[in-house]
């Protein structure tokens, strides 16, 4: 909580301390209800009930939306069904079947048999759809127009559906059946005659998305064309709901958090941090731990099999850590920036052959400046100051070292999540721990090979 909120917190808790109801709501019904929800959430459970029982059912019904779900059950268990009926009333059914998720099942009973049968209906259908699909994100309340309507005909819809719809200001146009056949905004309402006709003012090239399309390229096609709202149709083109803008931004938050997961070797949650209990959090990183674990082993049989290399050459041991954390940033550096221009749909697979060329050229020149770099280093600074007595020979191993590292880091970091675009995997698995974890053998063997060769060891 900011500190203004602070203050406010310890405001209302002395009030409702001091049983002073009227006052505080007076305090609570003036508040935004996103503030109101991070109020409850923060609130003892005695005391969330309180507040909640204060506010206006609409202005409830808002903040309902906006809570912790820990929170939103509390409530639920603890709410009348009158009470809850009300709160249901007020809430759009995609909010509802958002919330449902992660409610268990007498919750979502309780929540259910407070809900009218036709919103009942209606939430059960978006459950059905599949997870992380524009189905299960969609609302089917908004507004339906008719192409005959003259446009006084469609304001006055409005008037009457609007205040019960997600949002009015982009409008469908639908038949009898559902089949969409345009759109159009209440700004070409506005400008038109109250007698044209919506048929003539509507847009027919209506951009949609399918149910069963991902949610994370409904996501894309909102970036690309700037839409607050997006038409969902099934198979047959028939009109099922809409997804705005607001469910758009929880969805690249929520799939932004799940790309950084897996790039940090973590299975993907869905609780906040602090939520989450320590079981959950083992169980989430342990399972890459253990992989990269035992994919670490050939790094250390790789030491294995040199040890009389490096028995014939101490020096070569000091610059182990140093190649080796080389390789790995290198290799991070190309995943991640391969990873984000996948999930921009900036390239492709079949810009594999274009990507490496770019690659080769960066890692050349990074791999020669940090080649020349280090050579220089050992030469004054390990050398003259630290008079560690490190031949030219060792020198020249670690910088040719360094440059092949850093060319096969980059390559290896460029393709891998290209593979597996192309084999319908999560681009983000292959990002630093999964590179770090490659590069690092493949840059011991090439270490030990070019030592081998040069100071014939």
């Amino acid at each position: 909580m900011s500190e203004e909120s602070k203050v406010l917190y310890d405001e209302i808790c002395e009030l409702l301390d001091n049983r002073k109801f009227n006052t505080l709501r007076d305090i609570i019904t003036q508040m935004n209800e996103v503030d109101i929800a991070e109020l409850i959430d923060e609130a003892t459970p005695e005391q969330a009930v309180i507040i909640f029982r204060l506010l206006p059912k609409q202005l409830a019904a808002e903040a309902f939306a906006y809570m912790d779900s820990d929170t939103r059950e509390r409530l639920v268990v603890v709410l009348t069904d009158k009470e809850l009926r009300l709160v249901m009333q007020e809430l759009f059914v995609d909010d509802v079947a958002s919330m449902l998720e992660e409610m268990p099942a007498s919750v979502v009973k309780k929540m259910l048999k407070a809900a009218s049968p036709e919103d009942r209906r209606e939430i059960n259908q978006i459950l059905q759809y599949p997870e992380d699909s524009a189905g299960s994100v969609l609302t089917t309340e908004c507004v339906r127009l008719r192409a005959a309507m003259t446009v006084a005909d469609a304001f006055e819809y409005i008037r009457k559906y609007g205040p019960d719809k997600e949002t009015i200001y982009t409008c469908y146009v639908t038949d009898n059946n559902r089949y969409l056949q345009g759109v159009l905004t209440v700004k070409d309402l506005l400008l038109a005659k109250s007698t044209d006709i919506v048929g003539e003012l509507m847009e027919t090239n209506v951009i949609s998305a399918h149910t069963t399309d991902d949610q994370e390229e409904v996501a894309k096609t909102f970036t690309k064309y700037d839409f607050s709202a997006l038409p969902v149709v099934d198979l047959e083109n028939r009109l099922v709901g809409i997804i705005t803008v607001d469910d758009i931004v929880d969805v690249i938050e929520q799939e932004a958090t799940e790309d950084i997961e897996k790039m940090a070797a973590i299975l993907p949650g869905d609780k906040p941090y602090l939520k989450t209990g320590v079981f959950e959090t083992v169980k989430s990183r342990i399972p890459w731990l253990v992989l990269l674990m035992f994919l670490a082993t050939f790094t250390g049989m790789i030491i294995t099999s040199f040890e009389n290399s490096l028995a014939g050459s101490i020096a070569l041991t000091a610059f182990i850590p140093m190649i080796m954390n080389t390789g790995g940033n290198s290799g991070s550096q190309s995943s991640v920036a391969i990873i984000r221009s996948l999930a921009l749909d900036d390239i492709e697979f079949k810009d594999i052959g274009r990507i490496i060329f770019k690659e080769l050229r960066v890692s050349l020149i990074c791999g020669g400046i940090l080649a020349i770099a280090n050579f220089v280093k050992i030469l004054l600074f390990d050398n003259i100051i630290m008079k560690s007595g490190i031949s030219t020979e060792v020198a020249i191993v670690v910088c040719i070292t360094l440059l092949v590292t850093v060319v096969a880091a980059k390559i290896i970091g460029c393709t891998l999540p290209l593979l597996a675009k192309l084999c319908r995997l999560d681009p983000a698995v292959m990002a630093s721990p999964f590179i770090t974890t490659i590069v690092d053998a493949i840059s011991l063997f090439v270490y030990f090979e070019i030592a081998s060769g040069i100071l014939g060891i």
